[in-house]
């Protein structure tokens, strides 16, 4: 199964210095049965980049608590084996229809992407990163600027470009 785990460029370089991740149960996000029912009309591509857009809100997340960490978010796209994800329990008010608890270990073999926004991002990711909090009260100017984030698409880097990755910090 394809899972989606969001991270930033500080918690990439750890999981390329440990060979993997997954000592402990991990949440990620994932095509589960809350997020088919939710988009119905979806294929399975369009469904996979759903729950790749709720773990790069949740990398967003990440950001906002370490401020010292460059602003991109980072998804590692992830192959498990379908007994080791957990679907998480209902989704509150529609959000991470895809949650998923991964309690198997991965090692960067498994890795099957690592998604980071682009340099055209940063500034954008960075002031979602400072309007977070206010957007999350319900202030719509806010969560405008927290989705200008959203509309940058992720880059696509296979597992072998890491280092390459990590030189972004």
């Amino acid at each position: 199964m394809r899972v989606y785990v969001p991270t930033t460029l500080t918690g990439l370089a750890a999981v390329a210095a440990a060979g993997g991740l997954g000592a402990q149960p991990f949440q990620a996000y994932a095509v589960t049965p809350a997020l088919r029912e939710w988009y119905v009309a979806g294929d399975l591509e369009e469904l996979e980049y759903a729950a790749m857009a709720e773990a790069a809100r949740a990398s967003l997340r990440m950001l906002v608590g370490d401020p010292d960490v460059p602003r991109r978010r980072v998804v590692i796209a992830l192959d498990v084996g379908d007994v080791a994800v957990t679907q998480l329990s209902s989704p509150l008010d529609g959000e991470d229809r895809g949650a998923v608890r991964v309690g198997s270990v991965a090692t960067v073999a498994d890795i099957a992407a690592i998604h980071v926004d682009g340099d055209d991002a940063i500034a954008d990711v960075t002031a979602a990163t400072e309007a977070l909090a206010a957007a999350d009260t319900g202030d719509d100017d806010a969560q405008f600027v927290v989705d200008g984030a959203e509309d940058h698409e992720l880059l696509w880097y296979a597992s072998q470009e890491i280092p390459d990755l990590l030189r972004l910090r």
